[in-house]
């Protein structure tokens, strides 16, 4: 069946490792019968600070509340063009793919720009004026899927289960799970290239493969079983109930199935 995808992707090289997965994803996705969408955020120049510009229409003249703010110029159609444009992008898209380089263990700027003014207050959270109600599996993304694609510079080993850097899926849990858990998407296990600053052409050409590979199972991959706010784990919304992953702690604990603890699909080089 035809989906709509749409790629959110930030490098501002034309000729590296990330724009060549970029190429590759819409190649892909075209070849299967799917509709691509893309917000090049480099080459749309677009504006990463949130702040009073995004308001054209405030409330309260006096001082800048971003819940507030955010949340009137959702509800009222008082949004900057450039934010409604990618908002109508990603409600229309069945699956949203991040692809960018790991910079400092986490998005460029340009991209936690994006997600910071996209993600609106009646939007990615506060949804339907419920509070916290609808967070962590529900939300207004929910039954729209996610994956980030990303492109680190240091060998897979720094990234292994006791390596210097700490597992790739655990650095990017903020991401996964806070930025997009949150409003609802179903995650995949995130595809991660290592080594990318000493890369030869066959290894190049290697990691092109395993992700065309993993875009084929883009609407039939197991994501990642975090654990939903309202399906009894959390009976209070705020902390797993004391029979729910016992003696476990931090990050893990609010992931179901411990298999999905296991290395993110990868290569190494």
């Amino acid at each position: 069946m035809k989906k709509k995808v749409l790629i959110v992707h930030a490098h501002p090289e034309p000729t590296s490792l990330t724009r060549q997965l970029v190429d590759a994803s819409v190649q892909t996705l075209q070849a299967q019968g799917h509709e691509v969408l893309q917000s090049d955020l480099y080459a749309m120049r677009w504006k990463a600070a949130f702040d009073e510009d995004d308001f054209p229409s405030r409330t309260d003249p006096q001082r800048l509340s971003f819940v507030a703010e955010s949340g009137h110029a959702y509800a009222t159609g008082r949004q900057t063009a450039d934010v409604v444009s990618e908002q109508h992008k990603v409600l229309s898209a069945d699956a949203v793919i991040f692809q960018f380089p790991l910079w400092w263990y986490g998005m460029p700027a340009i991209m936690k720009g994006w997600v910071d003014r996209v993600w609106a207050y009646g939007l990615a959270y506060g949804y339907r004026d419920g509070g916290n109600t609808y967070r962590y599996g529900d939300g207004a993304f929910k039954g729209k899927r996610a994956m980030l694609a990303v492109a680190a510079g240091g060998p897979a080993s720094d990234y292994s289960a006791r390596g210097i850097n700490g597992p790739i899926e655990e650095l990017l849990f903020p991401i996964t799970h806070g930025t997009l858990y949150f409003p609802g998407f179903d995650v995949l296990p995130t595809y991660a290239v290592y080594g990318t600053g000493r890369m030869t052409e066959q290894e190049v050409a290697q990691a092109l493969r395993a992700w065309r590979l993993r875009l084929e199972g883009l609407f039939e991959d197991a994501p990642i079983p975090f654990r939903p706010q309202n399906g009894g784990d959390y009976p209070d919304r705020h902390v797993l109930a004391s029979h729910v992953a016992p003696g476990q702690t931090g990050l893990l604990a609010h992931i179901a199935d411990t298999e999905m603890e296991r290395e993110p699909a990868e290569i190494g080089a």
